[in-house]
């Protein structure tokens, strides 16, 4: 088919330069070339504008390309883009980045832990609320130190690099209540929509795809409650539901980038009024707070902030936790 021209797309040919050359590049060869590939390539480009622009987003557009059928090339990526673009569009429109990592957890755990336990959980853009589940999990730090559940080693287990400046957590979280909001919640057992969160890992990561399943796994045994609705409008009356007796913590990951700048705003002044503790894990330049954190060093790591405070760098797929002054 021959792809009607549009203008103004500029700004999609360089926004896929740059995630191709900052984030893909050297953690996975596919989407480099084809976010290079987007971003020399008119046709692809003329396709993408007619997509509202909170729907074009290179993890969005891959994966939906992937799940009808796209191979490794680019080659193969345009030729599903240009013959499929109906069906493309259609899945790119119905569907979301939800990515839900549950090794998220392990650059999370180090600061659950050091809050007054037990804890009442409460997670923003929870997706499936894998994230929810941290003492379901078992942790190996640096290689050599093991943390499992109380009944023994998890099917998850959670590698990640700590950082000498930085406690490394002796024990599991005690979480009594836990609580997620989604605008679209992933329920964890449906297959479709399991699926749908497995494509949405890279292709080369097939460690962090059998860890997926494994969660999703753990889920599907004791399945997490996440609540449909706006975070800015669901977030309060969830949080009153939490116990008395435990310290709420609400705490997102990869989450508020996806708001504007005002719902951004909102959402601190909600989460800032709120008894108990806000942990972030999100870019350096999503928060007023991890603004002068960004450079080189964090073009693709995350900063986790406890309560306003920048803590340390994340890895965002959880890998690593590295002190702010390392």
């Amino acid at each position: 088919m021959e792809p009607t021209i549009h203008l103004g797309t500029a700004g999609i040919t360089e926004s896929y330069r740059a995630f191709g050359d900052r984030e893909a590049r050297g953690v996975s060869p596919v989407y480099e070339t084809w976010a290079i590939g987007v971003s020399e390539d008119t046709a692809v480009a003329d396709l993408l504008a007619t997509l509202p622009r909170g729907k074009r987003q290179p993890n969005l557009v891959f994966a939906a390309a992937r799940w009808h059928g796209a191979g490794g090339t680019y080659d193969e990526f345009r030729t599903t883009l240009l013959e499929q673009w109906p069906d493309v569009r259609s899945t790119i429109l119905a569907r979301a980045t939800q990515t839900n990592e549950a090794s998220r957890c392990a650059v999370l755990l180090p600061f659950l832990v050091e809050l007054p336990q037990p804890l009442a959980l409460l997670e923003v853009g929870a997706a499936a609320g894998l994230c929810l589940l941290p003492d379901r999990y078992s942790y190996r730090y640096n290689g050599r130190i093991e943390l499992d559940p109380e009944d023994g080693p998890s099917d998850v287990v959670l590698p990640c690099a700590i950082s000498s400046g930085l406690d490394t957590p002796s024990r599991l979280p005690d979480v009594v209540w836990r609580a997620g909001i989604d605008l679209a919640p992933v329920p964890v057992s449906e297959d479709d929509a399991c699926a749908w969160l497995e494509t949405l890992v890279w292709p080369e990561h097939d460690d962090r795809r059998a860890r997926l399943r494994a969660a999703l796994d753990v889920a599907r045994r004791e399945p997490p409650r996440v609540e449909a609705g706006d975070l800015l409008d669901a977030l309060p009356s969830l949080a009153a539901e939490a116990p008395d007796d435990a310290t709420l913590v609400v705490f997102h990951s990869a989450v508020l980038a996806y708001l504007d700048a005002g719902a951004r705003s909102d959402f601190i002044d909600i989460v800032t009024a709120l008894p108990g503790h806000w942990i972030s894990n999100e870019g350096a330049l999503v928060l007023p707070e991890t603004a002068r954190l960004a450079s080189d060093k964090v073009e693709r790591g995350f900063v986790v902030v406890v309560d306003g405070e920048p803590r340390a760098y994340a890895d965002p797929h959880g890998r690593s936790l590295a002190a702010l002054d390392d």
